[in-house]
C-alpha cells in the first residue's frame, strides 16, 4: 500500500537546492522588489515561446513568422530565448484569426497594425474631447 508518489506530468524529478536560493537577493530599492507589479504589467515578457505558442493554439514557426513580419518583437531572455507579453499575445490570436480566415500574413500584418493606429487615433480623439470639455466648464487652463 506504500507506493511512491509520482511527479505531476510536467514537474521536476530533480532534487537538491531551489534554484531561485541561488538568484541574488533584490536591491531594497528594485522596482523589481514588489514581483506583484509584474502580474499586472501587460509588457512584462512573462511567456516563452513553447508556452506563447500552446496557449495561442499556434505552432511555434507561426509565432517566428510574426517576428520575420515585424508584426511582433519579442523580448529576449538572457540566453537568447524569445519571450512574449500579454499585450503581444493579443495581436497574435489576431494574426491567427485572420490568417485562418484567408487572409495571406503580410496582408493580416497590416490589418492589424491599422487596427491599432485607429484605436489609438480614438482613444486620443476622445482625451482631448475630455480636455476641451473640462477646459470648457472651468475655463482655461492657468500656466
Amino acid at each position: 500500500m506504500n507506493k511512491e508518489m509520482k511527479p505531476a506530468p510536467g514537474a521536476s524529478r530533480r532534487r537538491g537546492p531551489c534554484p531561485l536560493e541561488r538568484c541574488p537577493p533584490i536591491q531594497e530599492d528594485s522596482p523589481d522588489r514588489d514581483p506583484a507589479g509584474k502580474f499586472d504589467d501587460e509588457d512584462y515578457p512573462a511567456y516563452s515561446m513553447g508556452h506563447a505558442a500552446e496557449i495561442l493554439g499556434v505552432t511555434q514557426a507561426f509565432l517566428r513568422s510574426l517576428d520575420a513580419a515585424k508584426l511582433l518583437t519579442p523580448g529576449r531572455s538572457e540566453g537568447g530565448h524569445r519571450r512574449y507579453s500579454r499585450y503581444q499575445l493579443r495581436p497574435a490570436a489576431r494574426a491567427r484569426e485572420l490568417i485562418d480566415q484567408g487572409t495571406a500574413l503580410d496582408s493580416a500584418c497590416r490589418i492589424i497594425i491599422l487596427e491599432d493606429q485607429l484605436a489609438e487615433a480614438r482613444r486620443i480623439n476622445a482625451e482631448l474631447r475630455n480636455t476641451d470639455r473640462l477646459e470648457s466648464d472651468h475655463g482655461p487652463a492657468s500656466g
